[in-house]
């Protein structure tokens, strides 16, 4: 039985990662950028700058304690606390006073080639932004890259453009997947279009569809429910959002559309897949059953004379004639031969 989160004071963590807890504290302004690395909080608070933008990032989320002391140094409040820490939290967007809540999902690849969710949790003040991952990953690498270069003068901006770089990253995240799930899926029709295909690219089974179809309901449950929430970010009264960054939070909405009406595109694909799939399977059946259809047709005279000369009459021409046996064989191949080149002649066969 579930539990009723409001009615514990306890934190914990909901989810399957055994990753530990350890932190990764980018700070940076105009002139400069420094990195630290920890797995105790109390080293990390004092290297926390005022006029800097603090990006804390948190991977693993074990050490539940160490997740409310960094919320509570921020001021978040304990219902998105519990939030963070529930990795099966719906995909939501949250303005709050001082702070944005954002917590979707990614999709990661496992070596079985099937798409892993794992929950990300963004949170935006003023000066700091606050990251939250289940386990170890190298997502935020290109950022790192970008602010070390300070690429489209990034550490001139505010926090809220870091949120948009990030969310945009997820985006291009999901348009690499989508994209590609989409040549796969036209790849895949093309071979169900094939009337010959070769033995190398023989017609794929219900199990392939059926993998693709499992990818797209996953991608979907990711993606589809920030067509809704994406509007809380970009209405004009959330405070933490300037005007000169509003058109970053744009091409977030822009890629996100371009995600949705792929994912549609793919959809439409699966479902013409099916049909082909049930359709092909009817020719096949039907092509087999012409098959058997010739042969049986082929035969029906040659039973026809079989069951003649196997009559029990006494007085039968042909069983006291020497050659009879002889022409019998040869009458039937005759009567066979031009049953099937009759079919041949009509193309039915």
């Amino acid at each position: 039985m579930t539990k009723n989160n409001l009615l514990s004071e306890k934190l914990n963590y909901i989810g399957a990662s055994d990753t530990p807890t350890h932190l990764h504290l980018c700070s940076y302004n105009a002139e400069e950028v420094q990195s630290f690395q920890e797995n105790n909080l109390e080293k990390i608070i004092p290297s926390l700058k005022e006029d800097h933008i603090n990006w804390i990032q948190v991977h693993g989320l074990q050490n539940t304690e160490m997740v409310h002391q960094i919320c509570r140094h921020f001021c978040i409040d304990f219902l998105t606390i519990q939030d963070i820490l529930n990795s099966k939290h719906l995909t939501k967007i949250e303005e709050h006073d001082t702070y944005n809540v954002v917590i979707l999902k990614q999709l990661l690849t496992a070596d079985s080639k099937e798409f892993v969710p794992q929950q990300l949790c963004i949170v935006q003040g003023k000066d700091f932004v606050l990251t939250f991952t289940e386990s170890e990953t190298d997502f935020f690498n290109e950022i790192h890259t970008a602010l070390e270069k300070n690429v489209l003068k990034i550490r001139n901006r505010q926090s809220d453009f870091l949120l948009s770089v990030i969310l945009n990253s997820v985006m291009a995240s999901f348009m690499s997947i989508i994209s590609e799930m989409e040549d796969q899926l036209e790849d895949l029709e093309e071979l169900f279009l094939s009337p010959f295909p070769s033995a190398a690219d023989a017609q794929p089974g219900i199990e392939e569809i059926q993998r693709y179809r499992k990818n797209y309901r996953l991608i979907k449950k990711c993606i589809f429910p920030l067509k809704e929430q994406m509007s809380k970010l970009l209405h004009e009264e959330n405070q933490l959002l300037h005007k000169a960054n509003r058109p970053f939070f744009n091409d977030v909405n822009d890629h996100l559309q371009f995600v949705l009406q792929t994912l549609e595109g793919c959809r439409d694909l699966l479902s013409a897949m099916v049909d082909l799939y049930l359709s092909n399977n009817d020719q096949r059946m039907n092509g087999i059953m012409k098959q058997l259809t010739i042969v049986s047709t082929i035969f029906i005279p040659l039973t026809f004379l079989a069951g003649i000369w196997g009559m029990n009459f006494q007085w039968m021409p042909e069983l006291g004639w020497k050659y009879g046996y002889l022409f019998a064989w040869i009458l039937m191949l005759a009567v066979g031969t031009a049953v099937y080149f009759y079919f041949k002649h009509k193309k039915w066969y």
